[in-house]
């Protein structure tokens, strides 16, 4: 992603809200900016997951947010996510880093309650930039039907944004990642592509239009496609974010103990994408989930720009469903009658690791 020192932008940022590039003062951006997922899976290794009988989801295994069980009726779900800006447009961006902490909760089969900002700014960012992020962030919280009631805000050279939230959900209606069974049909209800068109947006590949239509992807919620799904008791549910398709598929299969056909031509990209992916572009997310994934995942016949599609760290992604294949064409249709997009990408079998053909 887009790189530069905070040092060398202080003068732009002094001058006026509109001449500020967010962007440039940031390593890299959104999802793209979390750690490694081999590293983290290292560095979980070594925690004692906590002995509690309430504690529904931990770190054994971890999932999109942790879930903890107050009475027979109710849970609560907690989850915290923050990262640089992927867009220069403040307003764009705590809308986007909003939505992104959110899904994790709708990823959950929850239901948000109460958000708090994390926020790190440079000191140098007039105010009214700041004002634009959170009041968006606000925005969005309000979207999802819950509240922001406050936050923690340090100063940092990096400006950095995100939220910790609190949901609730029944105890036996909570979506994991480890629940996938054989037989399950594989749904997608984002279109992949963030990362490679917020990249090539910047070498110049594709214009302000492939940009903003991939921004108003990361702004929406995943609240209705939760909604939708819901009626059908999927079997397990993700967010596609950081780890690219490909990562977060392989963390389903392997804590299911099962296998994950994803077929290419099914797969849909934004506008835009393709096109950086066949000039060779990539970000740095690409090269850590590839590494991460490693030989667990088999690729047969597909075109490299399909690959790097399906290895593109996504920010702010779809629901990954694994849903009865009974179920299927009526979810399809469901989807449909509402207007929100839906992909049927493959299935699961039995096996292990991760085929994309």
């Amino acid at each position: 992603m887009s790189r530069g020192g905070f040092a060398a932008n202080v003068q732009r940022v002094e001058t006026s809200t509109e001449t500020v590039s967010l962007t440039s003062l940031a390593v890299a951006g959104g999802c793209a900016a979390k750690y490694a997922a081999g590293r983290l899976e290292e560095l979980l290794a070594g925690l004692v997951p906590a002995d509690a009988e309430n504690l529904l989801v931990g770190l054994n295994p971890a999932d999109d947010a942790a879930v903890y069980r107050l009475d027979d009726e109710r849970a609560l779900v907690f989850t915290v996510d923050f990262f640089p800006p992927v867009v220069d447009d403040p307003a764009d961006f705590g809308a986007i880093a909003a939505a992104n902490a959110l899904n994790d909760v709708f990823a959950m089969g929850g239901v948000p309650l109460l958000a708090l900002s994390i926020a790190a700014f440079p000191e140098e960012l007039p105010v009214s930039m700041l004002a634009a992020i959170i009041g968006a962030a606000d925005e969005t919280v309000r979207s999802a039907g819950a509240i922001l009631a406050g936050g923690h805000t340090i100063r940092d050279d990096e400006p950095k944004y995100g939220l910790a939230v609190v949901g609730t959900v029944r105890p036996d209606a909570v979506w994991q990642k480890s629940t996938a069974r054989p037989g399950d049909a594989l749904f997608l209800t984002k279109p992949l592509g963030t990362g490679l068109v917020l990249h090539g947006h910047k070498r110049g590949l594709v214009g302000d239009g492939e940009r903003d239509g991939a921004v108003a992807w990361m702004r929406m919620l995943n609240r209705s496609a939760a909604d939708a799904v819901r009626p059908f008791a999927p079997s397990a549910v993700t967010d596609v974010t950081g780890f690219g398709l490909l990562g977060h598929a392989h963390e389903t299969a392997s804590r299911s103990g099962v296998r994950i056909r994803i077929e290419a031509d099914r797969l849909v990209a934004l506008d835009g994408a393709l096109d950086v992916a066949r000039a060779g572009e990539r970000t740095g997310g690409d090269r850590r989930n590839r590494e991460f994934v490693g030989d667990r995942a088999t690729v047969a016949g597909v075109g490299d720009e399909l690959v790097a599609l399906a290895f593109d760290p996504q920010t702010s992604g779809g629901l990954l469903a694994a849903v009865s294949p009974e179920r299927a064409a009526t979810l399809q249709a469901a989807f449909d009658a509402a207007g929100l997009h839906l992909a049927r990408i493959g299935a699961v079998e039995e096996g292990e690791g991760v085929v994309l053909a």
